[in-house]
């Protein structure tokens, strides 16, 4: 007898027949890749693995609020490789500081799509299904149910059904009895939150795809125009290209920011308003607007957003011929932000004879304290400008190796020549070897107020503080999911409401055609019929019993109170 196997679905015990006598042996099936497949497909797309990879979703987001991003907030991240690069390089190969451009936060994103989808689409047919159902017939025993009365009336089927539509059931009717449910809408209100839930990820993926946002610093005066090549950082979506920039420009007339003067909260930040020109197209009338936080410019649907702001000072460096070397602002970056004490670098590489590399740090309200120089209160009442150190020598920029335009390249600092240091701070490394033989560099103990200036040594040139300015941050975006994703997330409460607040229940209620015997039939009430009425919820929570009571005072207006 030759061997043959029965097999079902994968995954299932094998029989394979034995010679008389003997027991068939039993093998396992193997479990083969398609069964792989669906057991990950189903695994994916359960309720569980749903919730647990929101979970993971929000969660991810967090290193988001934790720290500074770029193209939000880049100088805070300069700011950290240069406190602390060790951890600065750590943090940044997990994609810390660019959170929702990782790899790892792309893939649970495209995980929750995935399941989302795989999770709705079943339980929409479902429950389409499930609305076109008519209500059960009754139980044979309503008095079982945990809510139930019974009284004699002269009523109908018909009546009974009509009354509970009037209360917003469904009804359907059968010899002698009527079946009626309702709260349909919770289980429609779950669908829709989890709809919800994947018509936000679709948005955010459309922002992704046809939108931008872009990063720029503009100093008081100047202006803005919405090209590419006017960003500081530039991030577009992969169908956007520079003809989808919508054609606006602006230019920044004054910035001001208002903080409390006296008391323990002086210092402390009121206001910021930036006062803008804006033009919305070429050729278009000009318009004042005044950029406030969380008061965007919206350009058709491009927005403008003020996210950070800092000091300017102006200088004016003259080199070593008698030439006017560089004649502008300085953005510095804020080191103290409860003062705005600020660090600025000046790069002058058409100085003459030699190029200089200028750092200093601005004072907002400079008073002498313990023997140093420090600012009290971040508005401008006393602006003072430490130089803190001014070399000579090549700047590197001709090497093609991008620079950081807030420091100079430390490489090319330690072949640079110090002319002016500040008392007890020489850079690590440094031989104080002027150009010419001039000796040791000189130490500046004083600020610069403005309209001072500082004298080089060697005939090298000077520098003058000429005034204070102030810069804004902006960052620009156009997200077309913007409004899409604002839509979804309202209809997503709305669906949570009604999963949360709204119960399915059941009515039955069953119509005999003669009263209950109590002794002599009562004359006086001809037609008088039994009626029982039986009442469930089918989720657990809230309170039907006072609500099935106002049923049984619907169909039979005498009783009181039939709970």
């Amino acid at each position: 007898m030759s061997e043959t196997e029965r097999t079902g679905r994968a995954g299932v015990a094998v029989e394979t027949p034995s010679p008389a006598g003997q027991k068939p042996a039993v093998r396992p099936a193997s479990f083969g890749a398609v069964a792989w497949a669906r057991w990950f497909w189903r695994t994916l797309t359960s309720m569980r693995t749903a919730l647990i990879l929101l979970f993971l979703f929000a969660l991810a987001s967090i290193p988001g609020s934790l720290w500074p991003q770029r193209g939000i907030a880049d100088a805070r991240v300069a700011q950290y490789f240069r406190d602390d690069p060790g951890l600065a390089e750590w943090l940044d190969r997990f994609w810390l500081f660019d959170v929702f451009r990782a790899p790892w936060f792309a893939a649970i994103y495209l995980l929750l799509f995935i399941s989302l989808i795989g999770c709705v689409l079943p339980r929409a047919a479902v429950h389409l299904r499930e609305l076109r159902r008519k209500p059960p017939a009754p139980p044979r025993n309503l008095v079982r149910l945990p809510h139930h009365a019974s009284f004699d009336a002269g009523l109908t089927v018909e009546e009974a059904a009509a009354r509970l539509r009037g209360r917003r059931y469904r009804v359907t009717t059968g010899p002698g009895w009527v079946s009626a449910e309702k709260g349909y809408l919770r289980e429609t209100g779950n669908l829709l939150f989890h709809v919800s839930l994947v018509g936000i990820l679709v948005a955010v993926a459309m922002g992704a795809l046809y939108g931008y946002r872009g990063n720029v610093l503009v100093v008081e005066g100047e202006g803005f125009s919405n090209t590419v090549a006017a960003y500081d950082r530039y991030i577009p979506g992969q169908q956007v290209n520079a003809e989808s920039l919508e054609p606006f420009s602006f230019t920044v007339d004054d910035f001001q920011a208002t903080y409390i003067a006296q008391g323990e909260r002086r210092g402390q930040p009121l206001d910021y308003s930036a006062r803008l020109k804006v033009t919305d197209a070429p050729g278009a009338a000009e318009r004042d607007y005044d950029l406030k936080v969380n008061e965007p410019l919206d350009v058709n649907g491009t927005l403008t957003y003020l996210i950070d702001h800092g000091y300017a000072p102006t200088f004016k460096v003259t080199d070593g011929k008698g030439q006017v070397a560089y004649d502008g602002p300085v953005p510095c970056l804020v080191a103290q932000p409860s003062t705005f004490t600020s660090e600025c670098t000046i790069k002058v590489p058409d100085a003459q004879p030699q190029q200089l590399g200028i750092l200093m740090g601005f004072l907002p309200s400079g008073v002498p304290m313990g023997g140093e120089w420090v600012s009290v209160f971040p508005g401008a009442a006393n602006p003072l400008a430490q130089v803190y150190g001014v070399f000579a020598g090549d700047l590197g920029l001709g090497n093609g190796q991008p620079q950081s335009v807030y420091q100079l390249d430390p490489e090319s600092l330690k072949k640079m020549k110090p002319l002016v240091m500040k008392a007890g701070e020489p850079p690590a490394g440094q031989k104080p070897d002027l150009p010419g033989g001039a000796g040791a560099p000189v130490t500046q103990a004083e600020p610069l107020a403005v309209g001072q200036k500082l004298d080089l040594p060697g005939g090298a040139g000077s520098i003058e503080f000429t005034g204070v300015k102030e810069w804004v941050a902006l960052q620009i975006t156009h997200d077309p999911g913007r409004m899409p994703a604002l839509v979804f997330s309202a209809l997503a409460v709305l669906g949570l409401v009604l999963s949360l607040t709204v119960r399915r229940r059941r009515v039955w209620v069953r119509v005999k055609n003669e009263a209950v015997a109590t002794g002599e039939p009562d004359r006086s009430a001809p037609g008088l019929r039994h009626i029982e009425v039986g009442g469930l919820t089918r989720t657990e929570g809230g309170d039907f019993g006072e609500e099935f009571a106002e049923v049984i005072a619907a169909l039979n207006p005498g009783v009181k109170d039939a709970r």
